[in-house]
């Protein structure tokens, strides 16, 4: 009927579904999961009854990943992993677990560990600790936690890098989430390291808490919601107050600040979205656009292979980072195929999916170990985790080879 144009009735663009069922070829948990139905049935199939009665919402939706590859499959833009998300948040009756509870709620845990650090870290590779966290709570005993800073991010920089950041002429904030404020600050000071070089001030939000993706996975997303508009309060000071754009060195922070909080929390972010970008991002387009030059040492030589996190592709992103980091003369960059980890946060160290999560990554690991890299990299902290314990190789962010092959004197004349 030409002329006439269909409308949505619905969000994320049900309608549009054509129910070609590439979303459900697409996606890893299908693949190893008999149980799950697929994001297609999951998704717009069933939404259609969900829209009618609450009876239709089915539990087994908790195997979804979440990881986006769906989305980024579909043809017609079918937000088909917020479909299901939102049927979790909006329908399910099952409270979460202490487990659950524990794993999502990051900055607690996270300050609490930080003060007997060395303690919790020895603990937690205990074989007694392991199987009790999987008898008891459910973690697997299979999964290696990441270990804890005596030292918090956020500390490290009040103490030795607050009060220099105000001598620049240009400057950024940062949101440096959990894992760079509780388990590695590292990457937060090389990001500090390549900014003041750079000729860039880089301060820290007013406030900050965990951006909210293990929360929404496990069941609270009252209280994702909460910390969102806090972050957002923050971000919209930073951005629109102070003219400071928001970096950030996690794929899945930001795009679940950019995305999920409108999609899933119905925070509204329109005025500050573009605001909030990676930091890899920001440095290509600013050397792009002449604005930004880099210099780095004669010396450096490694070889990386690039994992492409889930949430990155579904950004589109990739690009930014693996661009940048082919502009280092001494660094061959190899991309590892396009592949979940498996790990989705949370997801793999529950005790009911580590074998799923095992069986999805598998090609990625031998992969890997075929290749037998320097090192890997990405630019998701969880992908780290999953990479680092199934093969043994070590990841790094691309900001932090960025930082250990820049000529820092070099880089801060050219910026002068």
């Amino acid at each position: 009927m030409e002329g006439i144009q269909l409308k949505n009735i619905s969000e994320n663009n049900l309608e549009q579904c054509l129910k070609c069922s590439i979303c459900t070829a697409y996606c890893p948990v299908s693949a190893v999961e008999p149980k799950y139905p697929g994001p297609k049935h999951s998704g717009p199939d069933v939404e259609r009854y969900r829209l009618k009665h609450e009876k239709y919402f089915e539990e087994t939706l908790k195997l979804c990943l979440n990881c986006k590859r769906c989305e980024v499959a579909c043809p017609h833009g079918v937000r088909i992993a917020d479909i299901i998300q939102s049927a979790r948040i909006k329908y399910s009756t099952k409270a979460p677990k202490l487990r659950d509870v524990m794993l999502a709620n990051t900055d607690f845990v996270g300050t609490m560990s930080n003060m007997v650090a060395p303690i919790v870290n020895f603990s937690l590779g205990l074989k007694p600790t392991k199987a009790i966290l999987h008898t008891v709570l459910g973690v697997d005993k299979h999964r290696q936690f990441p270990a804890y800073t005596t030292q918090k991010f956020e500390t490290w920089y009040k103490k030795h890098a607050a009060a220099e950041q105000d001598r620049y002429k240009k400057h950024v904030s940062y949101f440096h989430g959990c894992y760079v404020n509780y388990n590695f600050p590292q990457l937060g000071k090389d990001l500090v390291k390549i900014m003041n070089a750079c000729g860039y001030g880089v301060h820290l939000l007013e406030k900050e808490k965990c951006c909210g993706v293990a929360l929404i996975a496990n069941g609270q997303s009252k209280q994702a919601r909460k910390q969102g508009e806090l972050n957002m309060k923050s971000i919209r000071k930073s951005y629109k107050d102070n003219n400071r754009i928001v970096l950030t060195t996690s794929s899945t922070c930001t795009f679940t600040m950019r995305d999920e909080y409108k999609h899933l929390l119905n925070i509204d972010n329109d005025d500050v979205r573009e605001g909030i970008t990676l930091a890899t991002r920001f440095l290509y387009k600013m050397i792009e656009d002449g604005k930004i030059k880099l210099a780095f040492r004669d010396d450096f030589k490694m070889q990386a292979a690039y994992h492409s996190a889930c949430h990155m592709e579904r950004m589109g992103w990739v690009v930014y980072s693996t661009e940048l980091l082919r502009m280092i003369p001494g660094l061959d960059l190899i991309m590892l195929n396009s592949q979940c980890c498996g790990i989705a946060g949370t997801y793999g160290f529950k005790k009911e999916n580590y074998d799923n999560s095992q069986a999805i990554g598998h090609d990625l690991f031998e992969q890997i170990k075929d290749l037998n890299p320097d090192y890997v990299t990405t630019d998701c902290e969880t992908c780290k985790w999953q990479i680092e314990m199934s093969t043994g190789y070590k990841v790094l962010n691309p900001i932090s080879i960025l930082a250990d092959a820049l000529d820092v004197e070099r880089t801060i004349e050219l910026n002068k």
